[in-house]
């Protein structure tokens, strides 16, 4: 069974960087589609950016497209979200997830099935 265990956020001011990871536990994400979503309050979840195992093709929201990389270090089984240029409204707690019938054309959407905690992030100065 998959566990995912997001880490790398916390406060930092209007244009500055984070990076979150994903490190996987009980399976190798090598076989799966992982994506990052986050999630402000009274608001639906939105899709940020994810990437295929198969190939390492990636994608962006458009809202971070430009200013956030995703990435993946397959010694470590660890997913990274490297976020840019960061502004107020990149405030949300950030989840990642994965999915093995995502392995080949991962989504933005929400159907993964293994999900992590989130790890805050706020943009504010």
């Amino acid at each position: 069974q998959l566990q995912l265990v997001e880490s790398g956020g916390g406060l930092v001011q209007p244009g500055g960087s984070l990076r979150l990871s994903c490190a996987g536990s009980g399976s190798n994400l090598n076989y799966y589609g992982i994506g990052w979503f986050r999630q402000v309050p009274g608001k639906e979840r939105e899709g940020v950016s994810c990437i295929t195992s198969s190939d390492g093709s990636t994608y962006y929201a458009d809202s971070v497209k430009g200013r956030f990389t995703i990435s993946m270090d397959n010694a470590k089984n660890t997913v990274y979200l490297q976020m840019n240029r960061l502004k107020p409204e990149d405030t949300a707690v950030y989840y990642c997830a994965a999915d093995r019938l995502l392995f080949r054309l991962c989504v933005l959407r929400e159907e993964y099935d293994y999900w992590g905690q989130g790890t805050q992030v706020t943009v504010s100065s």
